[in-house]
């Protein structure tokens, strides 16, 4: 008996459990995992995928596979989650018609479709990997005011065997509820995004440099960095995604405080005189200041990374000790001692390591990117020195995630 029949009961108490889990998280993509990984525990489905609306297309949002990918068991995160294309918000395609019409769509075999209907299952991703697709369950994702957010598609309900099994048709009448309840997560998700990319806006409006683009990869490779981190000290998995959660919007946030700064230094084509520099350091006090009255851990989190971020492992960075962050500083004033090892949050440290490799992986008015090899041998050479050991270790575990990330989130100019 796969999940769904027979226990309407059982799948509403769980629907009611994952809401209030939904309600916890703040960031869209996190939200997104939550929601893809919940609703395939809800259905019993060995796979899934999100897509959401944008621009008038079906932007692929997440995905996850317990056959191909080993998210879900060990808790590690393939690359595949940050795949990034779009598709047509036709009828031709499975999703696309769900999209259109607004119903959800049971399908036993994707193999054995009638050739009269006006969709057809792409058969592309299993030929690529080997994977046998078989039953579908694909159901829209509509805002309470009927507005389409997305479209969510399960692969392959499983048997009592552990074989692929049709889905029970129960799970269409009871999964609409889960899937109306995930859209205002999305929702409250894409503003909390929105909130932050403005912030980002009115500063890259002083620091060209600070990029939407930008500060999604240095949020992403963080959130990742972390995550590696963390399975290897055994963090519990649902520490780790709350922690995710934040820190990816904390880390987009490092660098918000150049708005404090003037754009005679900001947008200075030459280097900085040591007056200039000294000034400029003043940008992770400014950041910080933001965040002075906290409302809670993101708060608390975005303060450490803004006022941190420019620390070094080994000492040397900046701002160091502050006795009075309220104060602007006069001319050519140097802050305090610089702060070292784990003295500084890990947080802090680990958007370092993210800001640094995007800044010179990234190509620059002033400058074109490095190649890669000579990023990362910097990295490999500024370990114990610029970078903790452990989160530089972490940050090579993750290459291929890295490589995705940048991928998904490409400058406007490349």
């Amino acid at each position: 008996m796969t999940r769904g029949e027979g226990c309407g009961d059982a799948i509403l108490t769980d629907i009611l459990r994952t809401v209030d889990e939904l309600n916890g998280l703040k960031d869209v993509d996190a939200i997104l995992e939550a929601i893809l990984l919940e609703a395939r525990k809800l259905t019993g489905a060995d796979a899934g995928t999100i897509f959401v609306v944008r621009d008038g297309r079906l932007a692929f949002g997440y995905v996850n596979n317990d056959t191909l990918f080993p998210e879900g068991r060990d808790g590690s995160v393939s690359p595949e989650v940050y795949q990034s294309y779009t598709l047509p918000l036709d009828g031709t395609s499975l999703v696309g018609h769900v999209a259109l019409t607004g119903q959800p769509l049971l399908i036993d075999d994707a193999y054995a479709l009638s050739p009269d209907l006006p969709y057809r299952f792409n058969k592309s991703f299993d030929e690529q990997t080997g994977y046998r697709t078989r039953s579908l369950l694909t159901l829209p994702i509509k805002s309470i005011d009927g507005h389409l957010m997305g479209v969510m598609q399960l692969i392959n309900a499983r048997g009592p065997d552990g074989l692929p099994a049709p889905f029970a048709p129960s799970l269409a009448a009871y999964l609409p509820i889960f899937a109306q309840h995930a859209a205002a997560a999305i929702e409250r998700g894409r503003m909390t995004r929105e909130l932050v990319l403005r912030m980002v806006r009115m500063a890259e409006l002083r620091d060209p440099s600070e990029t939407g683009a930008h500060v999604q990869r240095v949020g992403a490779y963080a959130a990742e960095i972390y995550h590696s981190w963390a399975l290897k000290r055994k963090v519990p998995l649902k520490t780790i995604k709350r922690q995710k959660d934040l820190l990816r919007i904390a880390a987009m946030l490092h660098d918000v405080g150049k708005v404090g700064v003037s754009d005679a230094i900001l947008k200075k084509p030459e280097r900085l005189t040591g007056d200039e520099f000294a000034t400029m350091q003043w940008h992770t006090v400014y950041g910080a200041r933001l965040f002075d009255t906290s409302l809670g851990d993101l708060d608390e989190l975005c303060r450490d990374i803004a006022l941190r971020h420019h620390e070094r492992w080994a000492g040397g960075g900046y701002p160091g000790q502050i006795d009075d962050r309220g104060e602007d500083p006069p001319d050519g004033v140097r802050l305090g001692e610089a702060l070292t090892g784990e003295a500084i949050p890990l947080a802090a440290r680990i958007t370092a390591l993210a800001d640094v490799y995007d800044a010179l992986s990234s190509r620059r008015t002033y400058k074109n990117p490095w190649p890669e090899d000579r990023v990362l041998d910097l990295i490999r050479r500024e370990s114990g020195r610029h970078f903790d050991p452990e989160v530089v270790e972490a940050f090579f575990a993750i290459q291929d995630i890295i490589r995705a990330i940048r991928a998904r989130y490409p400058d406007p100019m490349d």
